[in-house]
């Protein structure tokens, strides 16, 4: 997306994240959210405990910084940042619960994450990055090569490096990292584990989305039921086929085998008893990192069921609806009926039917079958028209715009600015009023067109041996300073 003037506008008075950074308690609302989701590792708070802590730190800000700082209380603030108009956290009311919870959105998340860079590192690594680079380049050309020669040349040339290692191991010389490397690593690893996170809730906020439009559309719904059980699945199916769709599916197959996740906390358990990782002093809830990737993925995967929830109630009311319309129909003709045998018509009553009959046809009575008729399209040799005014068509003017470009682009640089009268003193029209038109519909770029109409410029030129004549408001051009 290009950052132009418009569309930064746009997102200043729309996205909740810009508006969250321009908000006069911006400061209370990423320390207090921060605190108590990401520092807390909380996917989910209560209603009641987030309102206590908000208590809590709103009385400290004001014994600091004086009553008047915060005067409302902390429900008040709470339900401020759900409005709609912010969307800075999400309340809501899980399955079988009767108390809400509160969750982060993902642009209050975003903004989090931004304001950490802010501060300066006192480690910044980049040989793991250049590193993981070179993997992913490095998969995917592989993963798109199709030629079996070059792949069976690649694999042969691995298997050569690993066979040189496996050697070397045998005669005791083992490389290992040093501390600055390992340090670098751990830093991506946990940035990227901590960034994946952030990823769950924007995919359970596509999901939500489409859980609300499905909700809208039933509720609107007057037609049959094919056809809006088929605009929710291709709703749906647009979501769950997109690449962030099965990017997450992928994901949560890999993270619910039960062997990776024994590989994850071996390697989580034996990183972070590094003498080089303590050093860093990592955040231990980092150790079960994975664990909190499961609670969010599944969350996630409820919300996808939210959506056959919607289709299945959708169904049964549906049935319930129409099985209750047959009833009352039937309960109808049996009253009717009542009342015709205690009080039958005078006139006839019941209509009388033609006494049924099966209609016979015979084998040979059908028609033979007979191919349809072509048309015969006889083409004879085309005549040769004749027009008495072809003159018209070769009298049209055309007007060469790049020449014209040229002209002002020439007349601008030599100058530094001019007016249009001057450039064409200088380059004098050839096509004469269409000329002068093409002039005035260029679109200047690398220099500045201005009119005043407080002046006005006389233009004449030569057209059918007759001098024509032009009174225009002034136009200027000049160079962009």
């Amino acid at each position: 997306m290009a950052l132009d003037y418009e569309t930064l506008e746009s997102l200043k008075r729309l996205h909740p994240a810009w508006k969250l950074l321009r908000s006069d308690h911006a400061s209370l609302v990423a320390s207090f959210v921060h605190r108590v989701f990401i520092q807390g590792s909380r996917r989910t708070v209560t209603a009641t405990e987030l309102n206590g802590r908000l208590e809590d730190e709103l009385y400290r800000l004001r014994e600091t910084l004086g009553p008047e700082a915060f005067p409302r209380s902390a429900s008040f603030y709470l339900d401020e940042w759900c409005e709609e108009d912010k969307g800075w956290l999400r309340k809501f009311y899980p399955s079988g619960a009767i108390e809400p919870v509160y969750d982060l959105t993902p642009s209050t998340e975003k903004v989090l994450l931004w304001l950490e860079s802010l501060f300066e590192r006192s480690f910044v690594g980049t040989e793991s990055r250049v590193l993981s680079v070179l993997e992913l380049l490095r998969q995917v050309v592989e993963g798109t090569e199709t030629d079996p020669q070059r792949r069976l040349t690649d694999l042969e040339a691995r298997k050569l490096i690993i066979e040189k290692e496996i050697d070397a191991v045998k005669r005791g010389e083992i490389n290992v990292l040093d501390e600055t490397s390992i340090r670098d690593r751990f830093q991506l690893a946990a940035l990227t584990a901590r960034e994946l996170l952030s990823d769950f809730r924007e995919v359970e906020e596509n999901f939500r989305r489409l859980d609300r439009q499905a909700r809208e559309l039933i509720t609107r719904w007057e037609g049959g039921k094919g056809n809006l059980i088929g605009q929710l699945l291709a709703q749906r199916e647009a979501i769950t086929e997109s690449d962030q769709g099965r990017n997450f599916q992928a994901f949560w197959d890999f993270l619910m085998d039960p062997q990776r996740q024994e590989e994850l906390d071996h390697l989580l358990s034996k990183v972070y008893d590094l003498q080089a990782v303590q050093t860093l002093e990592p955040d231990p809830k980092g150790r079960r990192i994975h664990y909190a990737w499961m609670v969010a993925g599944e969350q996630t995967q409820r919300t996808v069921a939210l959506l056959s929830q919607q289709l299945r109630r959708f169904l049964d009311n549906q049935v319930w609806l129409e099985n209750r319309r047959i009833m009352e129909i039937l309960k109808g003709l049996e009253q009717r009926a009542l009342a015709v045998r205690i009080q039958p018509p005078s006139s006839a009553f019941f209509q009388e039917l033609e006494a049924p009959s099966p209609t016979l046809k015979l084998p040979m009575e059908r028609q033979l079958f007979s191919p349809p008729l072509k048309t015969l399209v006889v083409s004879d040799t085309l005549i040769q028209g004749f027009w008495e005014e072809s003159e018209a068509l070769y009298g049209l003017r055309v007007v060469d715009r790049t020449r014209l470009l040229h002209q002002l682009q020439a007349f601008v640089d030599k100058e530094g600015q001019g007016t249009l009268a001057q450039v064409i003193e200088s380059f004098p029209l050839q096509e004469g009023l269409a000329e002068l038109i093409a002039y005035l519909d260029l679109e200047p770029q690398g220099w500045v067109c201005e009119s005043d109409e407080q002046f006005q410029d006389t233009i004449t030129w030569t057209d059918d041996n007759s001098r024509r004549v032009a009174h225009l408001g002034r136009i200027i051009y000049r160079r962009k300073t």
